[in-house]
Parts: structure tokens; C-alpha cells; sequence
């Protein structure tokens, strides 16, 4: 794709780096391609593309590295996760507020999934649900929160919505311990929990694959309600 030549090519071509940093093509930690290669991609000059890099590593969102190339900061990530990132690690009361801000979300993001999921997206969710169910199998809880967080966030990358991919790769990240915690909290011994959990997941991923987006949001509802259900009768039960 060629940039007009009527508008400032510093400026467009920020404002498409800017754009893979904030749907995230390009997430935390990623090393972006280089400047020859965006710059050939773009049709601009390399000092072009050094230019609109350079703008974005003053507003740190980018890094470079010595010998090693330009990395993406966390920068997006840490502006939403902080101060929330210490709070809910210091008041587990407020899992509540992240399971109301989820319940909406979440709901979202299966809608669209199952609307817009490509081939690849299909493939990557797919992927996570095998996992999850051979940790579900094993009683491998470690594992099983890691496939649970990771089935959520493929489900909003699925969405193809840049403010859902960007809300949620916040949230997700910054919760992943507390929906270990979550998990841990439901077990059972006679292992029934993992099978309705189980279930659930299922019900989510075939409404996305049949593309039935209401099936999705509803089976997602579901889902959220359910855990939050439970976890509510353990507080009563505790109390």
C-alpha cells in the first residue's frame, strides 16, 4: 500500500505503526520488523520509517536494543493494568468488579468471534481447547490456568475489534494469578467442577466454530455466571 503523497508521510506512516501496536499485531515484547522491511512494505524511505520509529520510542512505546533491534514496550498494557495490577493483587474482594467488567466484555468478544474468525483464528482457539481439556483430563491445574486465560484472550483476538483485543490483553494479563486463584478456589475432589467447567468451554468454542454468534455471548454468560455462582457460595460457606 503506497501513502499519499498530499498528506505528512512521517505522520501516516506513524499513525500505521500505531495502529499494529494497538490491535495487536504487535504485543508486548515483540521485535517489530525492520526498518528496510517496513520501509519496503510502506513505500518510504528507511529515514522515513526511523523518523515515526523514533516518535514512538520518546513516547516509550517502543525500545531499542543494541545489536538486537526495536521491541515493543508494555507500555499500552501498564497505563490500564496500574494501579489495578496491586489492588487486586492486595484485595482479592475486587475479583467481583473484574468478573462484572469481564461479564461484559467477554460476552462481546464471542459475539464477534463467531462472526469474524478467520481460518487461523479457528486453528489458535482450537489449539487451546485440546489443551485445556487434556489438563482438565491430567488434574493439571497449573496448566489448566494457563489454557483457561489463553482460550479467553484467542476468543478476543478472534473478534477482530481493536478496543476488545486492547481491553482484554489488559485485563487477561493482569488477572492470569487470579484466575489461577479462581480455579483453585472451585476444585473438587470428586472432580465434577472440572467437568462443568469443561462443558462450558465446550459450548463456548462450538457456537464460535458454527458461527451462532448469540449461541457464543449466551454460552459465554453462562460461563462467567457460573464461576461467579460458585465462588460466591464458597465466600458464604467460609464465612
Amino acid at each position: 500500500m503506497t501513502i499519499r503523497r498530499n498528506h505528512s508521510i512521517v505522520d501516516a506512516v506513524q499513525k500505521r505503526l500505531e495502529t499494529r501496536l494497538l490491535d495487536g499485531s504487535w504485543p508486548p515484547g515483540t521485535r517489530i520488523p525492520a526498518e528496510r522491511t517496513l520501509a519496503e512494505d510502506m513505500n518510504v524511505s528507511r529515514a522515513t520509517v526511523r523518523e515515526a520509529i523514533s516518535r514512538l520510542a520518546a513516547r516509550d512505546m517502543l525500545a531499542s536494543r543494541h545489536g538486537s533491534g526495536v521491541y515493543v514496550t508494555d507500555r499500552l498494557q501498564a497505563g490500564l493494568a496500574s494501579p489495578w495490577r496491586q489492588l487486586v493483587a492486595d484485595h482479592p474482594e475486587l475479583r467481583w468488579d473484574t468478573l462484572e467488567f469481564r461479564l461484559e466484555l467477554e460476552c462481546a468478544t464471542a459475539h464477534f468471534a463467531a462472526l469474524r474468525a478467520t481460518r487461523v483464528d479457528l486453528k489458535n482457539i482450537g489449539d487451546v481447547v485440546k489443551r485445556l481439556t487434556k489438563a482438565y483430563k491430567a488434574g493439571d491445574r497449573k496448566e489448566e490456568a494457563r489454557a483457561d486465560a489463553d482460550f479467553h484472550e484467542a476468543i478476543a483476538e478472534a473478534s477482530h475489534n481493536s478496543m476488545f483485543r486492547y481491553l482484554h490483553a489488559g485485563i487477561i494479563r493482569m488477572l492470569r494469578e487470579h484466575i489461577a486463584l479462581n480455579l483453585h478456589r472451585m476444585h473438587d475432589l470428586e472432580g465434577s467442577m472440572a467437568v462443568s467447567l469443561m462443558e462450558q468451554h465446550l459450548a463456548i468454542w462450538q457456537a464460535i466454530k458454527t458461527r451462532k454468534p448469540e449461541e457464543a455471548r449466551l454460552a459465554m454468560r453462562r460461563h462467567i455466571e457460573f464461576t461467579w455462582g460458585e465462588l460466591r457460595q464458597r465466600e458464604i460457606n467460609q464465612a
